[in-house]
């Protein structure tokens, strides 16, 4: 079958406090998580799982506050993340998991906690080492209650520190502008609704500094993959990502940035999961 037209089917379960985690899956073979990143849906991952799927059953999450799950809810941190992927888990008795950036973040402290999954391959996963900015969301915050996306986006931008040097120090207008011109289209349609997802879920990041060497905890083989286009203070950080976790291999997937497991990338990426969860 070819890669582009797998059958995918939808199905949904209840987390423990009763919210409905829906989740696609495609493929035959062992039982296999993909968790994706911030501002991104189950859609964003299925040219990654269409490649994975080749050798697993692959389960595509979207985690709450998008797709046709539930909201994020009052009470949102880091550990409902972990609940929402432990029914998924427990529902499909998956034993392997990849994680993008804070879906990276949510596998590593689901194995941490519970020990469910036998290996995992996370990609530049969000586990901070320095303390994560926080300047930029309060502007972020009045910018979405003004029912302004491409400002409160354009503070994001400059703000989280991930952004190329030179859009950092556009200016706040004028960043607006580039984002309004360049952003648009289903891309965006998918991306708008979870831009106050990515505020709790950026405030959850901030959150985690200083829990570092609980991840020692991680007893699974993990397979921890970078782009290598990924700057040098980034790479450093996942340096000691690996160096904490017991059992890490640190792979750099050449020519790719953050956004690696995604597109016309994915199968690069994907390439590289799939020799090491095959072992």
């Amino acid at each position: 079958m070819n890669r582009t037209t797998q059958i995918t089917r939808t199905s949904t379960v209840s987390s423990a406090d009763g919210t409905p985690i829906s989740y696609q899956t495609l493929g035959a073979g062992p039982d296999l998580i993909v968790l994706g990143g911030n501002l991104r849906t189950s859609q964003d991952y299925l040219p990654l799982a269409s490649v994975l799927a080749r050798s697993f059953t692959v389960h595509v999450v979207d985690r709450r506050g998008r797709g046709a799950s539930g909201p994020q809810g009052p009470r949102y941190d880091l550990g409902k993340e972990v609940e929402d992927l432990l029914a998924v888990q427990e529902e499909t008795g998956a034993r392997l998991a990849f994680g993008h950036s804070y879906g990276g973040l949510v596998v590593l402290e689901t194995a941490r906690s519970s020990q469910v999954f036998e290996r995992i391959a996370v990609y530049e996963p969000g586990v901070p080492v320095a303390p994560v900015p926080t300047h930029w969301m309060a502007p972020y915050r009045e910018r979405l209650a003004a029912g302004d996306p491409y400002g409160a986006f354009a503070h994001f931008i400059r703000g989280s520190g991930g952004a190329p040097a030179f859009m950092a120090k556009m200016p706040h207008w004028y960043l607006r502008t580039v984002l309004r011109i360049g952003f648009r289209g289903p891309s965006w349609q998918r991306m708008r609704p979870l831009l106050e997802a990515n505020l709790a879920e950026h405030e959850q990041l901030a959150a985690q500094h200083g829990r570092l060497a609980l991840f020692a905890d991680v007893t699974a083989p993990v397979l921890l993959l970078c782009g290598g286009r990924t700057r040098p203070a980034s790479r450093a950080e996942f340096d000691v990502v690996r160096d904490t976790l017991p059992h890490a291999t640190l792979e750099s997937v050449p020519g790719l940035g953050h956004f690696g497991p995604e597109g016309k990338t994915a199968p690069l990426v994907a390439e590289r999961a799939l020799r090491f969860l095959l072992r």
